[in-house]
């Protein structure tokens, strides 16, 4: 897989992995910092400063260059000969983002629609990041499905909500086509739970989340060009 390759976890690995890990790293030098002595605190401020400049850089790069973090982290993986189910794990870890992570996909519009909307993307990937966790448990698994699938119709809801305040035909339309990419791909998720009570094959299942939760990503990328 090389940069640019349209997989979801080449999209997620930035806003799941590398920040939530940089912010760590920020908090804990600005931790240093308030118990540092004196003449300390101009070198943790310079340790805290060059961590946001080293995330700004990333997030730059990765809009240039998308795919550029995932090769980064394949490459570290190699080097150090592990062996890691990257659709696995990046599907967990999305469920411990912050608004901080991911606030590409989120809308800074107050009004009650875009608030809601943002709510009830941020539960269905929520739900979606138990899956690893919950899949060989036939029954919390067969709950969890009931729920994903009650949280993409209240997605669709709000999108329709939301669909009023977006200006001009050219807006609507680009609006009305992702949601037609998510219908899809929330079908498509359906008919890999069916292959996988069938065949066992659990990365599958995780791909095809991951596929979801990019599409309720670019959902929200839309409104947001559209309308902030």
């Amino acid at each position: 897989m090389t940069m640019g390759d349209e997989t979801p976890v080449t999209s997620l690995i930035l806003p799941v992995l590398i920040r939530p890990i940089l912010s760590q790293l920020a908090n804990a030098l600005v931790v240093l910092s308030s118990t540092a002595e004196d003449g300390e605190i101009e070198l943790e401020r310079r340790d805290v400063a060059a961590s946001q400049t080293l995330r700004a850089a990333l997030s730059k790069v990765e809009t240039a260059h998308p795919g550029f973090t995932y090769d980064l982290v394949v490459g570290i993986m190699r080097r150090g000969d592990l062996s890691i189910n990257m659709n696995e794990s990046v599907l967990r870890l999305q469920g411990s983002t912050s608004e901080a992570d991911v606030v590409e996909y989120r809308l800074s519009r107050s009004e009650d629609a875009f608030q809601e909307l943002n709510k009830k993307s941020a539960a269905l990937k929520k739900i979606l990041s138990r899956i690893p966790d919950e899949i060989t448990d036939r029954k919390t698994f067969l709950e969890t499905i009931k729920e994903i699938a009650s949280a993409i119709k209240k997605l669709l809801d709000a999108v329709n909500e939301v669909a009023g305040f977006i200006p001009g035909t050219t807006g609507k339309q680009a609006l009305e086509q992702r949601k037609r990419e998510f219908v899809k791909f929330s079908k498509r998720f359906s008919n890999t739970l069916k292959e996988y009570f069938k065949e066992g094959q659990a990365n599958s299942v995780f791909v095809s989340a991951l596929y979801l939760i990019h599409q309720t990503n670019m959902i929200m990328v839309t409104v947001k060009n559209k309308c902030e």
